[in-house]
């Protein structure tokens, strides 16, 4: 995690606003299928590199997991903090408390 002085935490808004201006024209001809197929690919990227990776590879494979991820939430016409906030903002969604304690074989 980025530390308090070191100025690279950039909000959830801002990211998708960013990948919007760069890459929508390009994303909305792709779809939302040919867009789900890259963010595919690129999970498949940091898969590899969280098994043999160096550490600037997992970095490079959790931004761009992430950039493709805003890429295909603008495509859908979703609001990635809204969503997260409508989902998790009152904690788990399974249990409803801050700090999980559903059993570790459910997915929450």
């Amino acid at each position: 995690m980025a530390s308090p002085e070191s100025n690279t935490d950039v909000s959830l808004a801002d990211f998708q606003a960013k990948i919007h201006a760069m890459y929508y024209e390009k994303d909305v001809q792709r779809g939302v299928d040919g867009t789900f197929m890259w963010l595919m690919e690129e999970v498949g990227e940091l898969a590899a590199a969280l098994r043999e990776g160096t550490a600037q590879d997992k970095a490079e494979e959790f931004a761009d997991v992430l950039a493709w991820l805003a890429t295909i939430a603008n495509v859908a016409g979703i609001d990635l903090g809204k969503a997260i906030q409508d989902k998790y903002g009152s904690g788990c969604p399974g249990c409803g408390r801050l700090v999980c304690t559903c059993p570790i074989q459910e997915k929450p």
